[in-house]
């Protein structure tokens, strides 16, 4: 329970009709979980608008509606708030209402394109091992200390955001570390946290579908960094030529990082196998577990914001240095037999699948084949889908184009959209099959001893999603069976 008038702190009010003491009981977005004595956040969201079921919040006890747009017909004993922003409103409520939890903890978020997850993970990771009390909230799991939350959303709606903060804060953690989207910050999700330091990775190719231009992608990761406080840190990749363009209006304290130019957190590639990467961080040697140079910018991203919290440079290399990513990043089995490297990893952006290919292809010891299988998701952005294709084709020996997670799409359609502008040489390299399960064996039957197999797109997804249902599918489970049955 929270007095009404106290929850509405820092929310910009257009108008109030009725009373404004009354104590809460609880906060919903979804009119469905309304009971009596709750308030009740109608927000517009980008398929679903929230006012639509503002009568049958009433109808089910709301005591309080806070809206963008007053209905026309009103309880007399129900009190309406008319807002700015209604997102960007329950986001500063559920802080309120749980007791400001980010104030009280070091949150951390991470945005960029690609690296997000791994970031987030290695810093849980890495405090976990320095013996701190901590959170994760992340497009793979959501964690307190080694209590697993699955998760849902890259970035949980506004209320279930803080419920889950201050459920950290009551179990005793003192830093969370967050994925933070595009999506999620255009969408306010991420409204009323308090950000202790945030992370920038790089920015490519995604989501236009839903942003409808690169330059309005860029203006909304941006935004999260215009809006830290001058208490907060703000580190950012000095090699991604629009890194320096993400810190130039935050009031937060400016760090980068980088491999190719002089910066706060300055590493170097001395080598990179498949023992993993051995480099220099600020002139301190170190061999890491983790593989390729997309992963040297992450370790660097996570070092730097480490000493930023106020680690030890020493101990935090210490633990770094034996630490594994993220479920579903470059995960890789070797089958017995053979000795096919199968590869399993989350690429479902152009850069993403070439910084895994170029990875891939340093690792190659001699004239190993390189094959991938690769797919694009529905109801996605449809501009990246033949991108995917090309350099799936020109980085590798034989591809394999499948489905992902059609979605409410066609799967047919999706791999059409990806052919379209392949050269004859690309067209020759490739063949479609739209069973995912049939397009990995085939693909391991183009293998031949020590070749390279890699399967891009869906990572640590234990699912495929074909027409609203998600069907169990597991990339890593199906490799491991087809190697075992090849081995036999």
């Amino acid at each position: 329970m929270a007095n009404l008038q106290d929850i509405l702190y820092k929310v910009p009010i257009r108008s109030v009709d009725g009373a404004l003491g009354m104590e809460v009981k609880d906060l919903q977005i979804d009119s469905r979980k309304v009971e009596k004595g709750t308030c009740f956040i109608a927000i517009k969201g980008s398929a679903v608008d929230g006012h639509q079921f503002i009568y049958n919040a009433v109808k089910q006890g709301a005591s309080v509606i806070v809206c963008e747009t007053l209905p026309d017909a009103r309880k007399p004993k129900v009190t309406y708030v008319q807002v700015e922003n209604s997102a960007a409103a329950a986001g500063y409520m559920a802080n309120n209402f749980y007791g400001n939890p980010s104030e009280k903890l070091k949150v951390v978020g991470v945005t960029g394109t690609n690296g997000k997850t791994t970031v987030a993970t290695l810093l849980f990771k890495l405090f976990r091992g320095l013996e701190q009390s901590c959170g994760l909230i992340s497009t793979v799991q959501n964690q307190i200390n080694d209590a697993i939350i699955p998760a849902t959303h890259t970035t949980p709606d506004q209320i279930s955001l803080h419920a889950m903060m201050k459920k950290m804060l009551d179990e005793g953690c003192t830093h969370v570390f967050m994925e933070c989207s595009s999506h999620a910050i255009h969408q306010q999700r991420i409204a009323g946290i308090f950000f202790t330091g945030a992370v920038f990775t790089n920015i490519t190719h995604d989501h236009l579908d839903y942003h409808k231009s690169f330059d309005e992608y860029i203006r909304v990761k941006k935004s999260f960094f215009d809006s830290l406080s001058s208490r907060a840190f703000a580190i950012s990749n000095a090699d991604d030529k629009r890194g320096p363009v993400m810190l130039q209006n935050t009031n937060a304290k400016k760090y980068f990082y980088s491999l190719r130019t002089l910066a706060d957190f300055k590493g170097k590639i001395l080598d990179n196998s498949l023992a993993g990467l051995q480099m220099s961080i600020n002139d301190k040697e170190v061999q890491f577990r983790l593989i390729g140079e997309f992963n040297a910018y992450n370790l660097l991203a996570v070092y730097g914001a480490s000493i930023c919290l106020g680690q030890d440079p020493i101990e935090t290399l210490r633990m770094l240095s034996d630490l594994t990513g993220a479920e579903g990043r470059f995960d890789y089995m070797v089958s017995p037999r053979e000795k096919i490297m199968g590869i399993v990893d989350y690429a479902h952006t152009p850069d993403a699948l070439l910084n895994v290919l170029t990875t891939i292809k340093k690792l190659r010891q001699g004239r190993e084949k390189i094959i991938t299988v690769v797919g694009c998701g529905g109801d996605r952005d449809k501009t990246k889908r033949p991108i995917m294709a090309e350099v799936a084709c020109e980085h590798s020996d034989k591809v394999v184009f499948t489905s992902d997670n059609p979605r409410s799409e066609d799967p047919q359609q999706i791999l059409q959209d990806m052919e379209k502008g392949l050269n004859t040489a690309a067209k020759r390299k490739c063949v479609s099959i739209l069973d995912r399960k049939e397009a990995i064996k085939t693909a391991v039957k183009f293998a031949e001893a020590q070749d390279i197999l890699l399967i891009a797109g869906k990572g640590h997804e234990k699912y495929q999603e074909i027409k609203g249902v998600k069907y169990p599918f597991d990339d890593k489970v199906v490799l491991k069976e087809i190697f075992e049955l090849l081995d036999k």
